[in-house]
């Protein structure tokens, strides 16, 4: 048995998990159809991670899509199973941190995290331009701004 393949049965993520299915029992029974699946599942974690990175600077889903992406890689790695347990904790304790403070600070965080989006926003536009398929009345106020 492969180190890689002993590291999968001892993780958190493998021993919670219930049965496994039988087609990747299937996969994991054969070295070379295990490998080129944990190969596909490396390519596809990474293609919805990429994409999830993209959209982080545009309003949307993207940090969604990246946690997506790492489940995609939980799936077979231990080492994302354990990144994305980490993660799990770190955001239930900054929402319950979040939501034991008063309005103001609820307030605050969040016109934190929007001027952020902004500062994204507006740094994409000094990068690549006013986008030309824009409807004139939003093109018009941005080509305004400063450095565009």
């Amino acid at each position: 048995m492969s180190t890689s393949t002993q590291d999968d049965e001892k993780s958190p993520a493998r021993a919670a998990a219930p049965a496994r299915w039988e087609w990747q029992r299937k996969i994991r029974a054969n070295a070379t159809t295990h490998l080129i699946y944990r190969v596909f599942v490396g390519i596809l974690g990474f293609a919805i991670i990429a994409l999830g990175i993209v959209l982080l600077p545009l309003p949307g889903p993207g940090w969604v899509i990246i946690f997506i992406g790492l489940g995609v890689w939980a799936s077979e790695f231990v080492w994302a199973a354990k990144l994305l347990a980490w993660t799990r904790r770190q955001v239930k304790a900054w929402t319950a941190w979040l939501g034991r403070q008063n309005p103001a600070v609820r307030g605050l965080a969040g016109l934190g995290v929007a001027a952020i989006v902004v500062a994204c926003l507006y740094g994409y536009l000094l990068w690549k331009g006013v986008p030309t398929w824009l409807p004139d009345f939003v093109e018009t106020p941005l080509g305004r701004l400063p450095g565009l």
